[in-house]
């Protein structure tokens, strides 16, 4: 390794140091399902809170925090056993372009799925998941497996896959929050299948911006592509748990503004 690049991995490997602890939880969508203990629940309120990770980080909490009132903060309990009456409530939610269509749509999908399976793991584990070099193939069959039942179509642009060229950014750090594991307790990493080597760095302008800066990077692009560059760049400097820098370049980006 060259003295450059030793210099930029002892600077982010700080930084990791620096956000990869507990105090980063509460100001941060991972919140959501840190509220959680049980397995199914974590993985709901997770879910939701990936996906509604657009825009101030404190609506983003606000509004799943709406949500899992709604679901008397069960959530596992009520996906399984909701009724027409406790949908009702379900209309007036929005978040940015989130609605209620969408929201009962995922509602219907989870039900479907937790009648049938103990984890929501199994709904991205693809036929050669053990080999694969990284999620790719997975977050593919888990965008085509939540659509496998009838949806509405406008919902379909809430699940990004790379098919799409999408960088898939939110669904990428839910399966951080899922996978990751190490002694900080930030991830929880109750999912086994899929391992931390075979993660992509969740990426957005931000992350791109401070990647670039550092040349780790080299385009503005924010599409499957540049993030799956971005992560064979950090797999140099820890090849086991490249997406544990997630957590140094979003701090540069949004905490330190670099």
């Amino acid at each position: 390794m060259q003295h450059a690049d030793e210099q930029l991995k002892a600077l982010l490997d700080n930084r990791v140091k620096l956000y990869n602890q507990i105090d980063f939880i509460a100001a941060d969508p991972i919140a959501i399902p840190h509220r959680f203990s049980k397995k199914q629940d974590i993985e709901i309120a997770g879910l939701f809170a990936a996906v509604l990770a657009w825009g101030n980080r404190k609506s983003i909490i606000n509004s799943c925090n709406k949500l899992l009132d709604w679901m008397d903060n069960d959530p596992h309990t009520f996906i399984l056993h909701h009724t027409d009456k406790d949908l009702k409530k379900m209309l007036q939610f929005a978040h940015r372009t989130f609605n209620a269509t969408d929201l009962l749509y995922f509602i219907e999908r989870l039900h479907e799925h937790y009648q049938h399976k103990e984890s929501l793991e199994s709904l991205f584990i693809s036929p050669n998941m053990e080999q694969e070099a990284d999620v790719c193939n997975a977050l593919i069959h888990f965008h085509n497996a939540f659509f496998s039942i009838e949806h509405p179509v406008r919902t379909k642009k809430h699940i990004a896959s790379p098919a799409k060229k999408s960088a898939c950014k939110r669904i990428n750090m839910y399966l951080r929050w899922m996978v990751r594991k190490d002694a900080a307790g930030v991830d929880f990493g109750i999912w086994k299948t899929i391992k931390m080597k075979q993660l992509i760095c969740p990426l957005d302008v931000h992350v791109a911006s401070v990647a670039n800066r550092f040349g780790l990077l080299d385009t503005k692009k924010t599409d499957w592509q540049a993030a799956t560059l971005l992560t064979a760049k950090l797999r140099q400097f820890c090849s086991a748990d490249p997406v544990k820098y997630d957590y140094a370049l979003f701090g540069l980006g949004i905490e330190e503004r670099f």
